[in-house]
């Protein structure tokens, strides 16, 4: 199968929303999306980044977290991490999920990365979801895929999280955590039902297979 090509011009067309903020005169742009609102298990990991966009600092390949490879995620992790002005990754974590919804939970992890970028963005772009942070934000539905900016954030929070994962799978075995990071898959329900819940279970995701022998 021949290896795609990926060019200068194919990337701009997910600047599209960049570029027309940058002519309205917008100097910084975050990016913020999250990764794990679905899982059955462990935090939703939230990431915010500002990244430079002239032509030559563009990292070829930045896409939807869900639709690059494993191997292709860490790099351009890496490379987003090493030319961001500034990023910010945050984790609300299971019980605060229970506790608050998952939705709530979001955007409560969304604000907290926002807050901790090291440079005040003059506007966020974020995936799908409108928070109020105090700056002016502009939701884009499946803007992981059609921002730059979102799309870095979505990568850095993927990757942080499935490491974080890998580790969580080390200390609870028997889940299967590194390889499904959490969500419900066939062999994790089951896994659940014979040996029951350990501590970073999300009690409210799982409450249709497991009773809650506390309550």
């Amino acid at each position: 199968m021949p290896r795609k090509v990926i060019d200068l011009e194919t990337e701009k067309k997910k600047l599209h929303y960049e570029y027309q903020l940058l002519a309205e005169g917008k100097k910084y742009i975050a990016g913020v999306d999250e990764v794990g609102r679905g899982p059955l298990s462990g935090p939703v990991v939230c990431a915010a980044v500002i990244m430079p966009l002239d032509d030559e600092d563009i990292i070829l390949g930045v896409d939807d977290s869900k639709k690059v490879s494993e191997k292709k995620r860490t790099l351009l992790a890496e490379q987003i991490k090493s030319k961001a002005i500034s990023y910010s990754i945050c984790q609300v974590e299971h019980d605060r999920i229970d506790e608050i919804n998952i939705l709530n939970a979001t955007k409560e992890c969304m604000l907290e990365a926002i807050s901790k970028l090291d440079v005040k963005p003059d506007v966020v772009l974020i995936d799908a979801l409108d928070i109020d942070c105090g700056i002016e934000t502009r939701p884009i539905i499946k803007g992981d895929a059609k921002s730059y900016v979102i799309g870095s954030a979505s990568i850095i929070a993927k990757v942080y999280r499935d490491n974080l994962m890998e580790e969580y799978d080390k200390i609870y075995p028997g889940y299967g955590f590194a390889k499904n990071k959490g969500y419900g898959t066939k062999d994790h329900i089951n896994a659940i039902r014979t040996i029951g819940p350990c501590k970073i279970h999300r009690k409210t995701f799982i409450k249709n297979f497991w009773a809650d022998k506390e309550s």
